[in-house]
């Protein structure tokens, strides 16, 4: 029977805690259905299934931190024969079991298509009573979100146990223990309203109640002192991106190339384009940019793959990280999925969601696995230039600064254009300085050429 089991979620991942179950023994699952959350040193991440058939059994109960590789469900493929009737001399089949919260159709509900409604939000909906025919979606196109459920749930019931405790996740209980939070009066976003650990999190960052007199006269000494889960989280994805970063120095010979890209004619292009488009369909400067890099790495493909077993193997698509800080202070690096093929638009819808998912800690697997090449862009940050270090075991990463206007010299006379410098940081042992200096030489061709993108 085929295993679910703990997914490597990055190259520095060794384990992982399953935060939230999202099925149970018993459901039907397909191919690409989120099954599990998954807290990493850096994020929570929805985990997706890769078998279609029926949930047998769950391994592994919520809490718990296992390595990669870790059974954590098993699932039988296909359908579960079922008898046909008592006549066969065997057990007749058992009454399905009533879920503890099914979903309750009230009057008036009304059906949503598949495309707004995930099986998880689906599912939230029905533990929660909430109406989704009632319900209007704040995500892109529409779509419902968690939080728009959460919302609508409102002032629900706080669930509880057999024991008469606020229903929680280990962890979630550790946490508020370390910051001195009533888990009772935590809002819980898991299954049936369980607590978990991402809302001791958010109840930590953003308190209900005003401080009171006693801790305002502490002096700021003693405020530093106080546990803050924040801080203990970011110093957790710190010491994850250092021992990645310590490795990939360690093992990776970088060795580094910079170019010049006079952006006038993509700026002019994007200028045109963006003047005929309403304020939300516009394009901004980094889309352009990561199309471009997506294309060069597929016309360069020596610097599109993976240093595996002193070799390079060479990936079979482009898969664009993108590094995004997080605002507790780690760093995630998602996949954008066959960017070279999407149009800009496409890209640039998928940007923002990538970003902003991953900084409320919504990616899923799929998107945190592999990939081909980086990206790492600090001109929203005033950064003119940055040479960054190799994602193992990636062979090449891309920087991008600012774009900023220079003098230089065009058809022999002087005058100002809008520039940008373009790092190529490189493993040595796949590749040499012939192979970068083609991919930057590709990269300046395709921003000079912006309406074939």
């Amino acid at each position: 029977m085929p295993e679910f089991t703990m997914p490597s979620l990055g190259a520095d991942m060794d384990e992982g805690t399953l935060s939230q179950w999202l099925v149970r023994p018993g459901d039907r699952v397909s191919r690409g259905d989120v099954v599990a959350v998954v807290e990493t040193s850096k994020s929570a991440i929805e985990v997706e299934c890769f078998q279609t058939g029926t949930v047998d059994s769950l391994l592994v109960p919520e809490g718990t931190t296992v390595p990669v590789g870790t059974p954590l469900a098993l699932i039988e493929e296909g359908d579960r024969e079922k008898p046909a009737d008592g006549r066969s001399g065997q057990r007749a089949p058992s009454p399905p079991a009533v879920p503890e919260h099914p979903p309750v159709p009230p009057r008036g509900t009304t059906t949503r298509e598949d495309g707004f409604v995930t099986p998880l939000i689906r599912r939230l909906a029905g533990e929660r009573r909430v109406d989704l025919g009632e319900l209007h979606g704040s995500g892109a196109g529409g779509r419902i979100t968690r939080a728009d459920i959460i919302r609508a749930a409102g002032t629900a019931a706080k669930p509880v146990s057999s024991d008469g405790r606020t229903k929680a996740s280990p962890l979630a209980r550790k946490l508020a223990a370390e910051s001195g939070i009533d888990i009772a009066k935590v809002p819980g976003s898991g299954r049936n309203g369980t607590v978990r650990a991402a809302d001791v999190r958010e109840a930590t960052q953003t308190p209900s109640e005003p401080p009171s007199a006693q801790t305002r006269s502490l002096p700021s000494a003693q405020e530093q002192a106080l546990p803050a889960v924040g801080r203990s989280r970011k110093e957790t994805d710190r010491t994850g991106t250092a021992r990645l970063m310590a490795r990939s120095k360690r093992e990776i010979p970088h060795f580094y190339l910079s170019t010049t890209i006079d952006m006038g004619t993509a700026l002019d292009w994007m200028r045109d384009r963006n003047t005929a488009l309403p304020l939300s369909e516009r394009l901004i400067p980094a889309a352009l940019m990561l199309k471009a890099v997506a294309c060069a790495a597929e016309e360069v493909p020596e610097l599109n793959g993976h240093w595996i077993d002193d070799a390079f193997v060479p990936a079979r698509q482009v898969r664009l990280g993108v590094a995004v800080a997080l605002r507790q202070g780690g760093l995630v690096v998602p996949a954008l999925g066959e960017a070279e093929h999407r149009s800009l638009p496409e890209v640039m819808s998928s940007l923002k969601d990538l970003v902003s998912r991953a900084r409320r800690g919504r990616l899923r697997a799929s998107e945190t696995a592999d990939p081909s090449i980086t990206i790492t862009s600090l001109g929203d940050q005033g950064v003119e230039c940055v040479f960054g270090v190799i994602y193992p075991p990636q062979v090449a990463l891309v920087g991008l600064g600012r774009v900023i206007e220079r003098p230089a010299a065009v058809n022999g006379l002087l005058g100002v254009r809008p520039t940008l410098t373009a790092t190529l940081s490189l493993d040595h042992r796949a590749a040499n300085g012939a192979t970068g200096a083609r991919f930057l030489n590709c990269l300046d061709r395709l921003l000079q050429r912006p309406e074939e993108l």
